[in-house]
């Protein structure tokens, strides 16, 4: 007689599909929990980089004004980063003017790290924002 053909002993308890609610939601909670902050990371990641993007072409078009400089587009920047996202995560901002396609614009570079946790962070993003300048 093969182990298929053999039938359960009488004193098994049959139980179908009882407490598989419990072993499923042990298993399936953790993978559900890690796309969930993988998401928010990433949410994160964007909110701080389009955020670094605005405050990077406002400080550019401070610094594009007629009779401003390059400092001044600078403590813009930094007055919108301090602001939205706090200072401390700020490495640099460099403002200078230069010429893209022969028109003199305002270049204001902005170096930050990422709050990310895990195998990802933090690391650096760097972003520009550029303003053509106003004739002197």
């Amino acid at each position: 007689m093969l182990i298929d053909e053999c039938p359960a002993p009488r004193n098994w308890p049959r139980r179908g599909d009882q407490g598989s609610a419990v072993v499923e939601f042990a298993l399936v909670t953790p993978i559900i929990l890690a796309v969930v902050l993988a998401v928010l990371q990433v949410i994160l990641a964007l909110h701080v980089r389009a955020t670094m993007t605005s405050a990077a072409a406002d400080g550019a078009r401070a610094g594009a004004l007629a009779g401003s400089s390059a400092k001044a587009a600078e403590a813009r920047t930094r007055q919108i980063l301090n602001a939205a996202i706090g200072g401390d995560d700020v490495q640099a901002v460099e403002a200078d003017r230069t010429r893209i396609d022969g028109i003199p614009v305002m270049r204001v570079r902005v170096t930050t790290t990422l709050p990310l946790v895990g195998l990802l962070g933090p690391t650096a993003m760097t972003v520009e924002g550029h303003a053509m300048e106003e004739p002197r």
